[in-house]
């Protein structure tokens, strides 16, 4: 079936499974699986576990993955966030489906996990397929903004090639950077992840939990931009951060 949505908002059911009352369990389990990673159990063993003993869906589980991490991946990961006043002037690479799906998701109110490292992550998957919806021009233009703010000095987007509609998605990045007098480097390669990681000379935005482990430099864009958002956001806080 074709692929037909115009918003990347909730799902049927997302309001009652992560409903205010539901949260307390969710946290719950947030903290249990990070307790059982950080003594080295597998995540999918882990999350079976934590799963069970709290009867959760599988939309359930993802959100719980996305936000647990173990003590020393939250350690690392904090270390390697910049301070956002430093920003200025800075070169910053962007794991580009990663922080334009939540922007997206954030417009069309759909439930944004805050993770326990401080990272915002929403609870889109695209299957392989990327399709533009309604919220992408006005989410490229708020990123646009956070840009902007910080007075970055370049900036270059970074998009998975094997994602269909990846190169249609790179032209309407270069566009809006067009519009607001930005030369935007867009690029769309086999795999992002590896080359974020070895951004030695840029700072990366990213929530991805491997690009956070792995860049030297990373910075918390999507939630900042989500932070700036003069729209109602739908957040679902299993963790601080």
């Amino acid at each position: 079936m074709p692929d037909r949505r115009r918003h990347r908002g909730a799902r049927p059911g997302d309001r009652e499974i992560f409903a205010k009352d539901r949260l307390p369990v969710l946290r719950r389990a947030t903290e249990e699986l990070s307790w059982l990673l950080g003594r080295g159990y597998a995540t999918t063993a882990a999350l079976g576990l934590v799963g069970d003993r709290y009867q959760l869906t599988a939309r359930q589980r993802l959100a719980v993955q996305r936000c647990a991490c173990s003590d020393a991946e939250l350690a690392a990961r904090r270390a390697h966030v910049v301070d956002p006043e430093t920003l200025v002037g800075a070169t910053v690479w962007i794991d580009g489906f990663n922080v334009l799906t939540t922007v997206e998701a954030a417009l069309a109110a759909g439930p944004l996990l805050l993770a326990r490292d401080g990272a915002l992550r929403d609870m889109a998957s695209m299957h392989g397929s990327y399709r533009r919806v309604e919220e992408t021009r006005p989410a490229l233009v708020a990123i646009a903004e956070a840009l902007e703010a910080r007075r970055v000095a370049e900036v270059r987007w970074l998009f998975d090639a094997p994602v269909s509609n990846s190169g249609r998605l790179a032209e309407i990045v270069r566009e809006v950077g067009r519009a607001r007098a930005h030369a935007w480097e867009v690029d769309v390669v086999g795999d992002p992840d590896p080359i974020l990681i070895g951004a030695t000379d840029a700072v990366v935005a990213s929530a991805d939990s491997r690009v956070l482990d792995g860049a030297p430099r990373c910075w918390h864009l999507a939630r900042e931009v989500v932070e700036r958002l003069e729209v109602p956001v739908w957040l679902v806080a299993l963790a601080g951060g």
